[in-house]
């Protein structure tokens, strides 16, 4: 028999049981009329220990095909590998209406759908192990999709894996994710916000694609704390690779292994008013080819580093940094940099940051030969060995230092770098600069 919204909507008690029940399970089912279908009218039972996969995968079905929404009832419902189809709307009881994994790859996945909503629903993946690539949600080529107020826990996985999807992630929560809270694979217009993601390992979201190209993903007052190392990655708290247009903003980051913030081989990205703190690197890392980033009224706290834009061959360039605030960092690190307020390479403008408390140095301007028509401009740098720190090494471009306040420095306010290591006097405090690409004026030291 086809099912269509009409029909299903229309049945009668007696109709209902037999079109929709093989085998009817309880007497009497009714249809919630405009509002929906009841998930137990196909044979669900609601804390049952035995998996429940084939009873749900029919009303999902049904629901889908007549396009209206199907109710689960609170309680326990195990299952795995459910498929939602085009039309699927799933809505529990906030908190109450838990979707145990049983023995699959994921509760439920997707591909080529469009018009998916999961709502109000706790999907359990109970620490175990998923395959590679696969969360306990793993969505392909969809179009449309709404997951809302959820709350996703262990996870042997990522929480939710997406690729090709367009849609939406509002206030989840995703907790204890062995694979990294949300990845995003090849987006198409993909809004993550107001998402809670703590406890988890490798990353908490993941932005990416294949091959560089936009991508436009919007990453919008998150919060994420906690989170590990594990295999390859790292422990970032947001990790952008190879994606152009994406905008970060307004997320809350704390205690990540590595950066709160990464981005890697990446375009005309907007990174601006996030709070950042405990950062175990640098808290804004943007490397390997990064080509245009505005970085703009983050404040960072207890990091190992505050903002480095850099690379090791063709150097990170084409940033404006402005209206930062950096404090507090941990002590430094030459080896790898750390220990530095805001470090950059080529073609950019940084201005307007306060920065306080930096080991090694305020701001740094190049390193070796990449540096390249760098300003640094009213800055107010503080409590630092070095205020500002600008290559001079043989072959490097040109930088501009001028009208900065630069306080409490032990080693100078402006001194010429090479090697990782000052080689000049104070640039600032009247010694002659030897260094004709170099312009130093109009700084206030005291």
């Amino acid at each position: 028999m086809a099912i269509d919204r009409r029909s299903v909507l229309g049945l009668s008690a007696g109709s209902a049981a037999g079109a929709l029940l093989p085998t009817p399970a309880r007497a009497s089912p009714q249809p919630l009329g405009s509002l929906g279908l009841d998930v137990t009218h196909f044979g669900v039972n609601a804390g049952s220990p035995d998996d429940q996969t084939d009873a749900l995968q029919r009303a999902i079905d049904a629901s889908a095909e007549a396009r209206v929404p199907l109710w689960l009832p609170a309680g326990n419902y195990i299952a795995a590998d459910l498929i939602l189809k085009s039309g699927t709307q799933l809505y529990g009881v906030r908190g109450a209406t838990r979707l145990l994994l049983g023995h699959g790859a994921s509760i439920a996945a997707c591909a080529r759908a469009d018009q998916i909503t999961l709502q109000g629903l706790v999907l359990d993946g109970r620490n175990q192990f998923l395959p590679e690539g696969r969360g306990l949600l793993s969505l392909r080529e969809v179009r449309g999709l709404r997951i809302l107020d959820c709350y996703l826990q262990e996870s042997g996985g990522a929480g939710i894996s997406l690729i090709g999807v367009e849609g939406e992630i509002a206030h989840t929560t995703i907790v204890g994710a062995a694979n990294g809270g949300i990845t995003a694979q090849d987006s198409r217009g993909l809004a993550l916000s107001h998402n809670t993601i703590f406890h988890c390992s490798q990353f908490g979201i993941q932005v990416g694609r294949r091959q560089r190209g936009n991508d436009g993903t919007q990453i919008l007052a998150n919060r994420i704390e906690h989170i590990a190392a594990g295999g390859p990655a790292k422990g970032d708290g947001i990790v952008i690779e190879n994606a152009s247009a994406v905008i970060a903003a307004d997320n809350q980051i704390r205690r990540c292994a590595a950066s709160s913030l990464r981005a890697i081989r990446s375009a005309n990205l907007h990174i601006r008013g996030n709070a950042l703190a405990a950062s175990g690197d640098y808290a804004v890392r943007a490397e390997d080819g990064l080509d245009g980033a505005v970085i703009a009224g983050n404040t960072i706290d207890d990091a190992a580093g505050g903002i480095l834009v850099s690379d090791r061959e063709d150097g990170g360039r084409l940033v404006a940094c402005q209206g930062n605030l950096v404090r507090n960092l941990r002590r430094g690190d030459p080896a790898t940099g750390r220990g530095v307020g805001i470090a950059v390479e080529a073609d950019s403008a940084i201005t307007g940051n306060v920065i306080e408390g930096a080991p090694l140095a305020g701001i740094l301007a190049g390193f070796g030969k990449r540096v390249r028509d760098v300003t640094v401009t009213g800055n107010v740098v503080r409590t630092t060995p070095i205020g500002v720190g600008v290559s001079v090494e043989p072959g490097g471009g040109s930088a501009l230092i001028a009208h900065n306040l630069i306080a409490d420095v032990t080693q100078g306010a402006v001194v010429g770098m090479a090697g990782g290591r000052a080689i000049t006097g104070d640039l600032a405090g009247g010694e002659p600069s030897r260094f004709a690409s170099i312009t130093v004026s109009g700084n206030r030291v005291r």
